[in-house]
C-alpha cells in the first residue's frame, strides 16, 4: 500500500551529523531501505532550523538543508525523485519514491518575502508558518501571548496562495490558525492530533478539526507520543483512537499521516521507525475498508496537492 508521510526531520539529523548516510543509518527512523521495503510513495522532508541558530544564520542553515536534500537524498539514489506537484507524483514509476520539500517555521525568512520565493524556486511546496515560538509571521502555540498573523504573516499566506503552496497550521497559535482559515487557500495540518483525546497544546480542538474538514483540508495524524497519550506510553492503539475521533467528526476523508519521525526521540510502541508502518496498515484494515485505508495512507494528501 502506498504511503504519503507529510512530515519528518531527517534533514535536521543529517545537518547535525554530516556523517549520516540516508541509505541505512541505524540512528534514523526513516532510511532509504525503510522506504523501499515499506511501500513509500511520497516522503515530505522538512527544513527545520533549530532555535540555537542565530537570526542572521538561519537562512544560510535552511539553504544547507536544501543542499543536503538534493545532494545526499535526491541525487544520491536513483529511487528518490524530487516531486513538487500532483502531476509529478502521478508520474512516479514503480519503485520510485517522491521526495517533497517543506519548510517548518518561517524564522529563516525573517521579514523578507524574496527568501520565501527563493525557497519555492528550490522546490519547497509547503510552508509551516511557525514552530512553537513567535516569529515575524505569527505566534507559535507555546508563545504565551497567543497572537495571530502579523501584517507580514498575512503577506506570507497570500504569497503561498499565489504560488499554490500549502500553508501548514501545525505548531501555529490558535488565533493564528483562525487567521489562516480566513486568508489561506491551500491549508493543511501536517502533523497534529486531537486535543480532546490528548490535551497537549500542539493538538487541535474539535472546532479546529471541524473547520479543516469543512474546507476539505487534510490532517496528518502524528506519531509523537506526547501528542497521542498524555499519561501513559503511547502505542499504535493510540494512533487508531485519534483516527477514529477525527472520523467521528466527519473527517474520514480528511485524514493522512505526518509521522514526525526523526523529530522525536521516543516513539510509540509498535511504531519504532518507518518500517513499522506495515503494522499500522494491517491494524487499520481490521477496522476500515481498503479504500479508506488507502486514503489515510496516501490518497487524501495526494488529492489535496495543487496541480
Amino acid at each position: 500500500m502506498k504511503i504519503f508521510d507529510a512530515h519528518c526531520d531527517v534533514l535536521l539529523k543529517m545537518w547535525l551529523n554530516p556523517q549520516i548516510a540516508f541509505e541505512n543509518e541505524k540512528s534514523l527512523h526513516i532510511t532509504l531501505d525503510h522506504l523501499k521495503k515499506t511501500g513509500a510513495k511520497v516522503q515530505c522532508f522538512a527544513i527545520f532550523v533549530p532555535d540555537h541558530v542565530s537570526g542572521p544564520e538561519k537562512f544560510h542553515v535552511a539553504l544547507q538543508m536544501v543542499d543536503i536534500f538534493y545532494s545526499k537524498i535526491v541525487e544520491a539514489y536513483d529511487e528518490m525523485k524530487l516531486v513538487t506537484s500532483k502531476r509529478e507524483i502521478e508520474a512516479l514509476e514503480s519503485g520510485e519514491i517522491g521526495a517533497f520539500l517543506t519548510l517548518e517555521g518561517c524564522d529563516s525568512i525573517g521579514d523578507d518575502l524574496s527568501k520565501l520565493r527563493i525557497l519555492h524556486r528550490l522546490g519547497v511546496r509547503s510552508i509551516g508558518l511557525t514552530w512553537n515560538h513567535a516569529n515575524l509571521v505569527a505566534d507559535g502555540i507555546m508563545e504565551e501571548r497567543g497572537a495571530g498573523l502579523t501584517t507580514f504573516g498575512k503577506e506570507v499566506v497570500r504569497l503561498n496562495n499565489e504560488l499554490k503552496l500549502w500553508t501548514d497550521v501545525s505548531h501555529l497559535s490558535e488565533k493564528g490558525f483562525w487567521d489562516v482559515m480566513e486568508e489561506g487557500k491551500y491549508v493543511i495540518a501536517s502533523h497534529s492530533n486531537s486535543k480532546k483525546l490528548c490535551p497537549h497544546p500542539r493538538n487541535l480542538t474539535d472546532e479546529q478539526i471541524k473547520s479543516l474538514i469543512k474546507r476539505d483540508s487534510i490532517i496528518g495524524v502524528t506519531f509523537v507520543p506526547k501528542f497521542l497519550a498524555s499519561e501513559q506510553k503511547a502505542s499504535l492503539t493510540d494512533v487508531l483512537r485519534h483516527i477514529e475521533h477525527i472520523c467521528s467528526l466527519g473527517g474520514e476523508k480528511n485524514i493522512g499521516f505526518g509521522s514526525d519521525f526523526d523529530g522525536i526521540t521516543d516513539t510509540p510502541a509498535q511504531l519504532e521507525h518507518y518500517g513499522k508502518y506495515e503494522k499500522l496498515i494491517n491494524e487499520l484494515l481490521k477496522h476500515y475498508n481498503e479504500t479508506l485505508v488507502k486514503g489515510f495512507c496516501f490518497d487524501h494528501f495526494a488529492r489535496q496537492l495543487p496541480e
